[in-house]
């Protein structure tokens, strides 16, 4: 099955101002301080939309900053504050968003599953890009009379719902300003979350085979289950790593820049289908080449020998950073930063703003016509016909 992308290259895309109400989960801040990657491209791309000249709306936490007007959802980021039951707050989003939903001509939900009711209820289109797996059971109905404006990240999360009208948009980042080492140390790096889908613990043992030194950046979840794994199974393998292994925490974006630029790779042995993959392309961005297995969307950004290579198992990861230093630094870090900036993603989700606005407002228009003629308006049906270029005669009597 494939999947509908817009080509490359492109010209840049019809500049008409529209409203747009950027809708982010309040669970970090817009943008966040450290973790939280839907956050980080809601501000992107809310930023490249004001520079366009959009006059755009962000729903999200209290103490998000923003290029624009922010309407609060909750006081503050739900994560930061201890708070892991994020229901009854995204049911108070989709409320807030309703109230206001007159005032745009476009929606845009980064809500997950929750977008799917808010659009369905929305007097405006509505675009809803997801950011999470879509593999999983909850998935299994959610989609039974999908709105229009699904957006995916890859092809891969995609992929699991092949039937729905996806549009297929890669997520971007300011990429350009990433620091760049000619020659970084022959240090590994990992970054992300503590969680054994993450594969932190077979990173250690990659570093172990190779003698090299890891250092990891990665927050450690709230919920139980990811609280235990911190405690029982990553805390012991970091004791027993000793000097090797530095864990560093959840570090700032510039901290986090520097780190890739000074490693020799990046690691990212999960097993999970990584949905899009921004560690990667951060990564990529400073240089750093990424050893990766071939999961999720990672194959859709990393070319393998070029930017890194793909890795079945440890024994591979072992083997491939011998030839680490053959590839070449300054080229990855061009060519990421021209297939994943944040520009060309503005682009693309701006192409399909104005695509479904269109399609809204010849939908409105049409539906108001035939609700006239079924009044026996007739003079007014006459004028939206001439208006789409079409003529309607009223029919004879009997």
């Amino acid at each position: 099955m494939t999947f509908p992308m817009f080509p490359r290259p492109r010209p840049r895309v019809e500049q008409r101002p529209l409203r747009i109400a950027q809708v982010a989960p309040p669970v970090e801040r817009v943008p966040p301080s450290a973790y939280g990657g839907t956050e980080r491209i809601v501000h992107e791309l809310t930023t490249k939309l004001v520079e366009a000249g959009h006059d755009v709306t962000v729903f999200a936490s209290g103490d998000s900053e923003v290029p624009c007007r922010l309407i609060p959802t909750s006081a503050g980021a739900l994560r930061p504050a201890g708070i892991d039951d994020f229901k009854r707050w995204f049911e108070s989003t989709i409320e807030i968003v309703r109230r206001h939903m007159a005032e745009f001509d476009i929606v845009h939900s980064h809500l997950e599953s929750w977008s799917i009711p808010l659009a369905k209820s929305a007097t405006v289109p509505v675009v809803s890009t997801f950011h999470g797996r879509l593999d999983l059971p909850w998935t299994a109905h959610a989609f039974d009379s999908p709105p229009d404006g699904l957006v995916a990240i890859s092809r891969s999360q995609a992929s699991a719902h092949p039937n729905l009208p996806w549009t297929i948009i890669h997520n971007g980042l300011t990429l350009d300003r990433a620091p760049f080492l000619e020659r970084p140390s022959d240090a590994l790096c990992f970054v992300g979350r503590v969680d054994p889908e993450k594969g932190i613990v077979e990173a250690m043992e990659i570093a172990r085979r190779t003698g090299r030194r890891l250092r990891i950046a990665a927050k450690v979840g709230t919920l139980k289950h990811q609280a235990d794994y911190y405690e029982e199974v990553f805390k012991p393998a970091l004791k027993k790593a000793g000097r090797s292994v530095e864990y560093l925490g959840e570090l700032e974006p510039a901290d986090r820049d520097r780190l890739f630029a000074d490693s020799a790779a990046t690691l990212m042995p999960g097993a999970w289908p990584e949905p899009f993959g921004l560690v990667c392309i951060e990564s990529l961005a400073c240089g750093t080449p990424v050893l990766a297995r071939r999961v999720g969307g990672l194959p859709e950004i990393i070319r393998e020998g070029v930017d890194g290579f793909f890795c079945d198992d440890v024994t591979a990861f072992q083997f491939f950073l011998e030839k680490v230093p053959e590839l070449n630094r300054a080229a990855i870090r061009s060519r990421v930063i021209d297939r994943f900036s944040a520009e060309r993603m503005a682009d693309r989700y701006q192409e399909l703003y104005l695509r479904m606005v269109d399609q809204h407002v010849i939908a409105t228009s049409r539906a108001d016509t035939a609700s006239r003629a079924a009044r026996g308006d007739w003079a007014g049906t006459r004028s939206e016909a001439r208006a789409h270029g079409r003529t309607e005669s009223r029919p004879t009597p009997a």
